[in-house]
């Protein structure tokens, strides 16, 4: 996986107290990013999904009942 490289900045005191605990800073912040990521998209597509909600398809309740047979 290619990565890059990028700088942000955390509150002075959080800094301190996560070298005082041996916080992996840099993983920490790649975990939050990707749990932010997760949820934008979570929320993106129920988003999508609200705008043009899946209408009812008569030609699947034919596929379904072929089963019945």
């Amino acid at each position: 996986m290619a990565t890059t490289r990028t700088t942000f900045t955390l509150d002075q005191e959080l800094a301190q107290q996560a070298r005082k605990l041996r916080v992996n800073v840099s993983a920490a912040a790649r975990q939050g990013v990707l749990d932010a990521v997760r949820s934008a998209l979570g929320e993106a597509d129920r988003a999508a999904y609200l705008r043009d909600r899946e209408q009812p398809d008569e030609f699947w309740e034919e596929v379904e009942a072929w089963g019945d047979r």
